[in-house]
């Protein structure tokens, strides 16, 4: 079965930076915005993330949680982070691809595909997108408005 918009997200814990776990159910009354993105230190990741975080007022504005999911190690992520000047937000190590086997962002070769979802604060997922073929990312503002219009 693969979640879409109506579908209950998925629920997962995963360990990120900041030395600790991180659950989606934690941010549950919030909405969150969930990105999937295939690998740290890549330049369209690199690009996407330094944009969500120089957006982030915009994310808060509407009370979102931007949680970034990839199949890296914590340790890379935190080199990553490190090496960017650190992002608004935690980066969450999917090592084992659960996370994203249960979201549905796999692609045929078994990489990540770059992809976001807006969960409500109910956990109810209100906004989905899974890129094929193409690198570019979602803009701030559509992750923004996905959230406004959630609820």
């Amino acid at each position: 079965m693969v979640v879409r918009a109506g579908s209950p997200a998925p629920d997962f814990t995963l360990p990120g930076t900041g030395g600790r776990d991180y659950s989606l159910s934690d941010y549950r009354g919030g909405p969150v915005v969930l990105v999937f993105y295939p690998g740290d230190n890549t330049p369209v990741c690199t690009e996407q993330l330094n944009q969500y975080t120089a957006d982030i007022e915009k994310f808060a504005d509407v009370g979102a949680q931007v949680l970034a999911i990839s199949p890296q190690s914590v340790k890379s992520h935190e080199r990553f982070a490190c090496k960017q000047g650190g992002f608004a937000f935690p980066l969450l190590a999917d090592e084992d691809k659960a996370v994203g086997e249960a979201y549905g962002i796999i692609g045929p070769s078994g990489f990540y595909r770059r992809s976001a979802f807006v969960v409500d604060p109910k956990g109810i997922i209100r906004y989905d997108h899974r890129a094929v073929g193409g690198m570019k990312f979602r803009p701030s503002d559509e992750l923004v408005a996905a959230v406004r219009a959630s609820g």
